[in-house]
């Protein structure tokens, strides 16, 4: 018989709807049990495309045995991660006080109150590979809360309380702002840095999205050509790697090994979402087409595989396929070769097809020699080699796709959403592709349509016609970044309204007037035993460090300094953090990054139609300058409709179409116009800082 996770509509939960486990969701209901019966909580905590997550309810929560075991003497309950990341916030902090790491399956006990005393992470059904059962684990936890509970009660009123410390950041220095910081975390990540096969430290290896940005914003001061070398062979090895998806595009989550070969298959939204801006950066640092064509394919494999048909764009596919992990992607030698016909050879050579396989006797497609290197051994000019085996891939995707494939979480959540909306519209304007702005609209349009709750709140997630639960602060913050960078793609002032609009509802409801900064969860949301402020980010950025990035980009677009003022005060806060942790806050260090500045920003009076804004908008898009926001009006201030921007364009004139205005603070440069002089300004302004 079903359990009570039937009647829910997160993929992750309704995996578990059969287990013989009696499952609660998180509420009312379970917590009242616990505390009617005297019952200790059994607290899971997951996601869809959790590998050992499916592991842990295969050989745990099936087991008759141990399923009795938990139904008699715990309340269950069951938690995706990504639907309820406050939880998931809290309960993981406890975890890795009490075992020193953390990760998922998180697996929590309770007490009634909801006051962690012991947890972990993944456990085998019974003793194995060094690791105590899990229903050894649940005999002990059981004995201690009947035998010694006013020692477990001590305990968990004691882990509670480190927990609330976690939102005490301390008094920074008064002068805390400044560049060493920049240097400082800059210094650590080349000291991390692996020199053979790009990336930092060792296995297992993830692409560290914001970090590259910062490294490339350092370049650009620096002109230290070590420190652009670490982005680009990073984003070269990852994009010849398994942890890239050869065929189809799009990144899996990351790689075992310490050289990008063997990935954990799953493929999340924000990673390809905060992959893509590095490397439409790294294009435009560069000129390097082939960072644009990562982009491009990473983008057109979420447009086709994760998108829905309302707009929004879906958060996970499973790593596993057929109860195999990788199953998917991968290949035998005897299967390419039936395909390809006489390019086998060529095709083996190119991406590392060999009989024995580089996985479990099958192969990850991976190139392992630069295209130069393949061309030159192969005895082939580089551009028809790269055609041909555009051709093979293309015969194998099409080959692949009638596989059983990875199971789909087709839930939308907020702030991944704004997130790979920010992604596209970026890629739409520096790549001229009309499909990525398309994309980030719909998108828009149906975040702002089908997740409002009230007039002023959101949603934070959606699936089958069903807005659930208070958006967090990621979830404003990085929904307000997606919408100015889709302002900047289009110049539509209706997205800087709705990015006002909920950075104001930041501002109202998610503030720590005491400490600064801003706390995870609204003064609406439930109240649980910690209101979490999260400084360092995780695989994605924090939600603290997306609202210092997003509030300082409103403030330079629009002027207005209750936005600039918060996202400094945020700085401010987290300042200590910045100084203990500079490897953990990539993303609070761009925001710092774009604070201390030199910032631009550009006011542009054009004709939107002509061919010399056009041209000048190519120039503008070509050019890195990652501390640079855009305005752009008709020079008879037709279309206009945010008087958030009207402060940029008053007391500027235009003659001539296109004019440029380049600003910083309240000082502005003589106006340059015509589609030459300006595209020449911006070459100065891109130029290298030494």
């Amino acid at each position: 018989m079903p359990n009570r996770l039937a009647s829910e509509s997160s993929p992750y939960l309704l995996q578990h709807a059969n287990n013989p486990v009696d499952w609660y969701p998180w509420g009312d209901e379970a917590h009242a049990k616990s505390r009617a019966e005297g019952k200790p909580i059994f607290l899971s905590i997951g996601y869809a495309a959790c590998h050992w997550c499916h592991v842990m309810e295969h050989e745990s929560f099936e087991d008759v045995d141990i399923a009795k075991l938990l139904n008699q003497n715990f309340v269950c309950i069951k938690v995706d991660r990504e639907e309820r990341p406050d939880l998931d916030q809290i309960y993981m902090h406890a975890v890795q006080m009490i075992a020193g790491r953390g990760g998922w399956p998180m697996s929590m006990f309770l007490t009634p109150d909801l006051k962690p005393f012991y947890g972990g992470t993944y456990w085998p059904p019974r003793d194995s590979r060094g690791m105590p059962g899990f229903d050894r684990i649940l005999h002990a936890v059981l004995d201690a809360w009947r035998h010694r509970q006013e020692q477990v009660q001590e305990t968990a009123a004691n882990l509670t309380d480190s927990v609330r410390r976690l939102e005490n950041w301390g008094e920074p220095e008064e002068d805390s702002l400044r560049l060493d910081t920049l240097w400082k975390a800059a210094g650590a990540l080349e000291r991390s840095f692996d020199h053979t096969h790009g990336g930092f430290g060792g296995a297992p290896k993830f692409p560290h999205p914001m970090d590259l940005r910062l490294l490339l914003r350092a370049w650009q001061r620096t002109g230290r050509e070590g420190l652009l070398s670490m982005v680009t062979q990073t984003l070269e090895k990852m994009a010849a790697g398994g942890i890239y998806d050869q065929l189809g595009g799009g990144f899996h989550r990351y790689s075992v090994d310490e050289r990008w070969l063997v990935p954990h298959f799953e493929k999340m939204l924000y990673d390809n979402a905060l992959l893509t801006p590095c490397y439409l950066e790294a294009y435009q640092a560069t000129g390097n087409a082939d960072f644009a064509t990562v982009a491009r394919e990473t983008l057109d494999y979420v447009l086709h595989e994760m998108t829905g048909p309302e707009g929004g764009f879906y958060s996970t596919l499973d790593a596993d396929s057929e109860g195999e992990e990788g199953k998917f992607y991968v290949w035998t030698a005897d299967e390419v070769r039936a395909a390809l016909g006489e390019a086998f050879d060529r095709f083996a050579y190119v991406y590392d097809v060999t009989p024995e396989g580089n996985f479990e006797g099958h192969t990850i497609l991976n190139r392992p020699k630069t295209w130069e290197q393949c061309a030159k051994i192969l005895g082939q000019d580089e551009p028809t080699l790269r055609s041909e085996m555009a051709e093979c891939r293309a015969k194998l995707l099409a080959l692949r796709g009638p596989r059983i494939r990875p199971g789909l979480d087709d839930k939308t959540l907020l702030s991944w959403n704004g997130m790979m909306i920010e992604a596209m519209a970026m890629a739409s304007a520096i790549l001229d592709e009309a499909r990525y702005v398309d994309g980030a609209r719909r998108a828009a349009e149906f975040l702002l349509t089908s997740m409002r709750t009230g007039e002023d709140g959101l949603a934070h997630s959606y699936r089958l016609g069903t807005a659930r639960g208070d958006a967090f602060l990621d979830d404003y913050a990085c929904l307000a970044s997606g919408l100015m960078a889709l302002y900047e793609a289009t110049f539509e002032e209706r997205w800087i309204d709705e990015a006002a609009r909920f950075l104001d509802y930041v501002l109202a409801h998610f503030q720590d007037p005491n400490g600064g900064g801003f706390y995870y969860t609204s003064d609406r949301h439930e109240t649980l035993i910690a209101r979490q402020k999260d400084a360092l980010d995780s695989s994605v950025p924090s939600g603290n460090s997306a609202a210092a990035t997003a509030l300082g980009k409103l403030g330079r677009l629009t002027g207005e300094a209750r936005f600039s003022d918060a996202a400094e005060q945020t700085l401010r806060a987290a300042a200590t953090f910045l100084d203990q942790y500079p490897t953990g806050m990539g993303q609070m260090l761009l925001a710092l990054d774009a604070h201390l500045g030199p910032s631009s920003e550009l006011v542009l009076l054009a004709d939107p139609g002509s061919i010399e804004t056009k041209q000048a908008l190519s120039a503008l898009r070509r050019a890195f300058l990652p501390r640079a926001s855009v305005t752009l009006r008709s020079m008879n201030a037709a279309g206009a409709t945010s008087k958030l921007l009207d402060a940029q364009f008053a007391g500027k004139s235009a003659q001539t179409s296109p004019t440029l205005y380049v600003c910083s603070g309240s000082t502005c440069q003589p106006p340059v116009s015509g589609a030459e002089a300006i595209a020449a300004q911006f070459d100065k302004l891109a130029r290298i800082a030494t």
